[in-house]
């Protein structure tokens, strides 16, 4: 698969518009040569074209410099387009390949693709050259014409300019400068900048209506705390289904963030228990540890070989020879590769889409509790529960396939079932009173005292963490690794603390700003603690490699001294960052206490 970023601008014009000299565009030398192509483009959708309503396009072409299947992403410049050969594998005129289809897996979830437009197109394409004939972009004079095939679609024709900017050109600033001249040159010939994003949706236009819409997030009132508890949900899941394709394509920064998406999703639901509820519920939070632990492993050797890049070109790398700087880098590149393909082969697995499914099952119907299951449900906790299944490792629980050998009970057949006795009638006056014991309609839980509840946990355990990293720091007894692992256990505890106070901001009018902003300097402060700490061990597992093979270890022992010495010097802040915690969660101690008044009155 090939990817590639464009940049254009479109612009409408009449059948009778004259092409300007594209010459005269500043920055333009000539015009290399023109040719035509004639395109014929079928556009792919779920019936209620998810991936249209998001801005994504799939289409398969056929004519031109680049027939093949095609998905196009917006961005923050431009559009990514991936693309794929007509014949790659899994490919037919109505199948997209696979390996491309994954790209969009997190938004069509399983559903059948359809065809939802034909776009045809007569391209009249010049190429634009700069002095030293390097391209610069490409103009194409369009004459299209389409038919929608939802319900309520029609056939339409029109003309429309397109100028696509080179891969060369995008390099520098001249791209865009050029894009500007361009757009300049062609107003000035009697174009206008297009109203429409893309072809489709000109196409599609008014029968985009007629389409059934994808269901949305359960409405709950105005000032429900449970309605800004679904709202955080909603866009951590969100945020997992845009990083997915982000991911695939291997874009700096994506595991990291789709693996943030995914801990603060699973930390919510934590948080929010309680207000939601049930055996589905905890369900997904399990499947989001095991798909956040996956996502860590990547994450983990993305980092060592960051920070390793980094420092072998400080003067520390000075010391050590350029075959084992090359050599140490190519296999934690390597590593970082294999770690990637199996966070893609975990974003290929049915089992991953069906967590997509449920999350979405949870927006539409949410599982609220009432009062009456709150009480049966104080007893359970997720993490004893999502710890006894654990697979023996987080990537077979995702990628292998697992039977569910849990027993259900049928109902018996109609004629094997004793039939109950017929309930005595008894006849009521016709101007009876009613009855004062109507079943009443559970009440739902006080909300915001449940999420100030779980923020009190919090902060109670990372209190407790705190104390015991402290007072084990010193003790000789334990290895470096044990004293060292209570920080990180600190660390896990104010990352889950910031994400409570999160919820809580989200979904109450409690101000949490202050501890998140705390907690978020701290889980900071530790975290470069962490990644010194990871690096370093790292090092020394390939120390004891290459000893075992009798190679060289001087490389690796002065990387490791670095590593060990800095990961001290970042654990001086500590102190003064833990303290902020505190000083900003007593701060809030008085409203949990007031709310907690409040509801024991009522």
């Amino acid at each position: 698969m090939n990817q590639h970023l464009e940049v254009e601008a479109k612009f409408s014009v009449s059948e009778s518009t004259q092409i300007p000299n594209l010459g005269e565009i500043t920055g333009v030398d000539r015009v290399d040569r023109t040719e035509i192509h004639n395109l014929s483009a079928v556009y792919f959708d779920t019936e209620d074209l998810r991936l249209t309503r998001s801005k994504i396009t799939l289409r398969r072409r056929t004519g031109g410099n680049d027939a093949g299947w095609h998905i196009k992403f917006p961005g923050e410049v431009g559009r990514r387009e991936v693309q794929a050969s007509l014949d790659a594998e899994g490919a037919s005129e109505s199948s997209a390949p696979k390996e491309l289809l994954g790209h969009i897996r997190a938004l069509v979830q399983g559903r059948p693709l359809l065809p939802i437009a034909q776009v045809d197109n007569e391209r009249h394409m010049s190429y634009l050259v700069n002095a030293e004939g390097e391209l610069l972009a490409e103009f194409c004079d369009d004459h299209v014409s389409t038919v929608s095939y939802l319900p309520g679609g029609v056939r339409k024709q029109w003309r429309e300019w397109e100028l696509e900017l080179s891969d060369a050109a995008l390099q520098d600033e001249t791209g865009m400068a050029l894009l500007e001249n361009a757009s300049q040159t062609l107003q000035a010939a009697g174009a206008f900048p297009s109203s429409s994003p893309s072809k489709l949706s000109s196409a599609l236009d008014n029968s985009i209506n007629y389409a059934p819409t994808p269901p949305q997030m359960a409405e709950l009132e105005e000032g429900d705390p449970a309605r800004g508890v679904l709202a955080a949900i909603a866009a951590n899941a969100t945020k997992i289904a845009e990083y997915d394709p982000k991911v695939r394509a291997d874009e700096y920064d994506s595991v990291h963030q789709m693996r943030v998406a995914t801990r603060e999703l699973r930390s919510h639901l934590q948080t929010f228990e309680g207000i939601l509820g049930g055996e589905e519920y905890l369900k997904i939070e399990k499947e989001l540890k095991v798909l956040a632990t996956i996502l860590g492993r990547a994450r983990d050797a993305e980092v060592i070989e960051e920070r390793l890049a980094s420092l072998v070109e400080t003067e520390i790398g000075d010391a050590i020879e350029e075959s084992t700087k090359q050599e140490l880098l190519e296999d934690l590149r390597a590593e970082y590769q294999r770690e990637h393909a199996r966070v893609v082969r975990a974003l290929d697995d049915d089992r991953y889409t069906n967590l997509l499914q449920s999350l979405e099952d949870l927006l539409v119907n949410p599982p609220l509790v009432t009062e009456g299951e709150e009480e049966a449900e104080k007893a359970v906790e997720i993490e004893p529960a999502t710890e006894q299944s654990e697979p023996a490792t987080a990537e077979a629980a995702f990628v292998e396939e697992t039977a569910d050998n849990a027993e259900t009970e049928e109902t018996p057949a109609d004629d094997s079932v004793e039939a109950a006795p017929e309930a005595e009638v008894t006849e009521e006056p016709v101007n009876a009173a009613p009855q004062e014991n109507k079943e009443k309609k559970p009440a739902k839980v006080d909300a915001a005292l449940v999420l100030l509840t779980h923020l009190d946990k919090a902060h109670a355990k990372l209190v407790k963490l705190d104390k015991k990293a402290r007072k084990e720091w010193a003790n000789s007894e334990l290895s470096a690794l044990e004293r060292e692992e209570n920080y990180h256990n600190v660390r896990k505890a104010a990352k889950k603390l910031r994400y409570s106070a999160e919820a809580v901001s989200k979904a109450t009018d409690v101000n949490t700003k202050k501890l998140y902003k705390a907690c978020s300097t701290l889980q900071s402060v530790l975290g470069d603690f962490q990644d010194a700490i990871t690096s370093r061990e790292e090092l020394l597992r390939r120390a004891k490699a290459a000893s075992r093979q009798q190679r060289d270890t001087f490389a690796y022992g002065v990387l490791y001294q670095h590593e060990h010495t800095l990961s001290r010097s970042y654990l001086e802040g500590y102190p003064e960052a833990f303290k902020e915690v505190e000083k900003a969660y007593e701060k809030l101690e008085e409203e949990t206490a007031k709310r907690v008044k409040k509801s024991q009155r009522k």
